[in-house]
């Protein structure tokens, strides 16, 4: 049932309308004035606003204007006993769906009013198939650290630089990936990711590289690696810690040369590839360890970006928690919910081991199970499920183990 706000300074025009639009299955509210609609607009979740223009305290264009950056995508119909053509079009410019004169017929309102609804499901939908589609999502913080990330990606993306992403599993090192891809001159041409770690040793000079028929026992065809695939575009080597030092002798190579041969052929290929790298590891260990080879790393490491844990930036749970749980009831077609102020500071006191994409999995934990309003108390139950406040999974196995051993 679509949810529908009147705003009109007369009560007999908000009662007449109340009346027919409940009439026609519709869930309606009213305000008396301008800031009432702003108060209820900022507290509730409507899909459409019919809203008259005169109004004491504020009008109706200081409404719809205010209303553009609380709640951009709900379709405002504007009402007028004065209806002008000046009227009709500064309405429009600031974002109105339509314009309806006083008295409204009441079909034309019932079929704009339907469209508004029809025009706001279409956004959603779009919204929704962008984000299962595309992988490239907003960076959301605004923690020193983030706006920091965000600069340095800003000053380096038009750039060619190599760049070295390095951070804990689940802080979005793929997603820094991405926007420098996606702001740079080759944001057009295909950005390649490589899971390192995923690939086993005998297989990833292969997979970078690629390989011709006959090259070994299994190489049934010819095989076009990573490296040629992302000719002209961006390589992502996630996890670049975990390759063997003998691929990495060979990237090494192509990134001196801009040339690779495939395994199996002396032919050379030129390639032209702008390299982003990512580790969750401390590279001068593993240099230190004889693991990771150290003029790599100087060509790797032009650019260095440090993506904090989510401990580190807990000024930004409440907005990620919140965009999370919008994106959730977004995608599955349920009405909004909302954290109180009491369950975002519960978020913030977590010990986030498994950072982003832990707090992600909570917060759809939280939206499955939590009433429409998420309280402290829904957090301390569901949040809890996987490990105690300020402690981690070890942590708690140990405290079992510990008890166990009482009885």
């Amino acid at each position: 049932m679509a949810k529908i706000l009147v705003v009109d300074d007369e009560a007999a025009i908000r009662r007449a309308m109340r009346e027919n639009l409940e009439y026609e299955g519709y869930e309606v509210e009213e305000a008396g004035d301008g800031k009432a609609a702003i108060k209820l607009l900022s507290e509730g979740d409507y899909d459409c606003v019919l809203c008259d223009i005169k109004m004491p305290k504020m009008d109706g264009m200081e409404v719809l204007e205010k209303a553009s950056e609380l709640i951009p995508d709900t379709p405002f119909i504007m009402i007028t006993g004065h209806g002008t053509e000046d009227a009709a079009f500064e309405a429009a410019k600031k974002g109105a769906f339509d314009f309806i004169t006083k008295p409204p017929d009441l079909n034309r309102l019932l079929i704009t009013i339907r469209n508004a609804l029809d025009k706001t499901k279409l956004i959603t939908e779009t919204k929704v198939l962008k984000r299962k589609v595309g992988k490239t999502r907003e960076m959301i913080g605004e923690s020193p650290a983030i706006s920091k990330i965000k600069d340095t990606i800003e000053r380096v993306s038009a750039t060619e630089a190599r760049v070295l992403i390095t951070g804990d599993n689940g802080t979005g090192k793929e997603l820094v990936a991405r926007w420098i891809h996606e702001k740079s001159n080759r944001a057009d041409q295909p950005l390649v990711e490589v899971n390192c770690a995923a690939i086993p040793t005998e297989l990833i000079e292969s997979e970078l590289f690629g390989h011709e028929k006959g090259a070994f026992t299994s190489a049934i065809r010819q095989r076009i690696g990573k490296f040629e695939q992302a000719h002209n575009g961006t390589l992502f080597l996630d996890e670049i810690g975990d390759m063997s030092l003998s691929a990495q002798a060979k990237v090494l190579r192509a990134l001196q040369e801009n040339k690779i041969s495939r395994v199996g052929s002396d032919t050379e290929l030129t390639v032209d590839v702008r390299v982003i790298a990512a580790t969750n590891k401390d590279l001068n260990k593993e240099i230190e360890n004889g693991n990771f080879r150290l003029d790599l790393y100087h060509r790797l490491s032009v650019i260095l970006i440090h993506v904090p844990s989510l401990n580190e930036r807990r000024e930004d749970i409440a907005l990620l928690a919140e965009r999370f749980l919008h994106e959730y009831c977004e995608d599955n077609g349920i009405p909004n919910k909302s954290f109180n102020a009491k369950a975002l500071q519960e978020l913030k006191t977590i010990n986030w081991t498994g950072n982003i994409r832990e707090l992600h999995n909570i917060v759809e934990r939280l939206a499955i199970l939590g009433g429409d309003k998420i309280t402290d108390g829904d957090v301390v139950t569901y949040a809890a499920t996987n490990q105690l406040k300020g402690g981690n999974v070890l942590e708690n196995l140990e405290s079992l183990f510990d008890s166990c051993e009482k009885f």
